[in-house]
């Protein structure tokens, strides 16, 4: 039998962390409270995979993703398809990415048209070049993407990133575009910690500049990560110790 010791410290634990909207702790390591479901469709987008119940977020990526949904529908490009946020209370999936756990990631595929398809890959990786289905509008959509000032980071294929150097020249925007491998057929979007939020744990800046130059071309020299070496184990992070209490409060029987 636990201890009332115990039960006071959830009770004044989910006084403290349950009365407001809080990302906690990093992005591959943490969870959050007061999160927002992301609605399943809406102006200029669509849940793909609903099933996996990882449409949760905080409330500010909720309203960066509607916001950019209707940008989307007003200059004429096709909705988006929107996959992984995070769970509902945060925290490691079960299988997966290794981030998204404090409701501030987003998954936007590449593709348009029917969510019932599989993801695209955008990219011929034997002859290592984009193929023809990355597009204008897989371009626009990106650089839509990356204009809002919440954006920490998005991550996107090294070839995708060249593409997007090339169209868009020194746009004061494209230092936020990260040359990533694994990211071929969708982009992720990172938020900053929203103001506020003291308990979450912010990413190191971007580095100053386009990173259209010797950054850039250091990924696309080295191909190394093109490797492909299977599913990767669960990803079992050492959480914050407010996480720790709340997941295994709300996952207790």
């Amino acid at each position: 039998m636990l201890k009332p010791v115990f039960w006071l410290a959830l009770i004044l634990f989910s006084i403290h962390f349950g009365a407001q909207a809080e990302a906690i702790g990093g992005y591959a390591a943490g969870c959050q409270t007061q999160s927002r479901a992301l609605p399943l469709s809406g102006e200029g987008f669509q849940v793909v995979r609903a099933e996996r119940q990882r449409y949760y977020g905080q409330p500010e990526l909720i309203d960066y993703l509607q916001g950019l949904g209707q940008r989307l529908n007003a200059a004429g490009l096709p909705p988006m398809l929107v996959a992984d946020l995070a769970r509902k209370h945060g925290g490691p999936f079960e299988y997966g990415h290794r981030s998204h756990q404090s409701g501030l990631d987003a998954d936007i595929w590449l593709r348009a048209g029917n969510p019932a398809l599989p993801e695209q890959d955008m990219v011929n990786h034997k002859l290592y070049v984009l193929n023809r289905h990355f597009t204008d509008n897989q371009r626009r959509l990106i650089a839509l993407a990356a204009q809002d000032e919440r954006v920490s980071r998005i991550f996107v294929h090294p070839l995708i990133k060249q593409a997007m150097c090339r169209a868009y020249g020194d746009a004061p925007w494209l230092g936020r575009l990260r040359p990533w491998y694994g990211h071929s057929g969708h982009f992720h979007v990172r938020l900053h910690c929203p103001a506020g939020h003291a308990s979450c744990e912010p990413q190191h800046p971007v580095p100053a500049g386009t990173g259209c130059g010797s950054e850039l071309a250091s990924w696309i020299n080295d191909k190394t990560g093109e490797l492909y070496n299977g599913p990767r184990k669960p990803w079992k992070p050492l959480l914050p110790a407010a996480c720790t209490q709340l997941l295994a409060q709300k996952e207790a029987p």
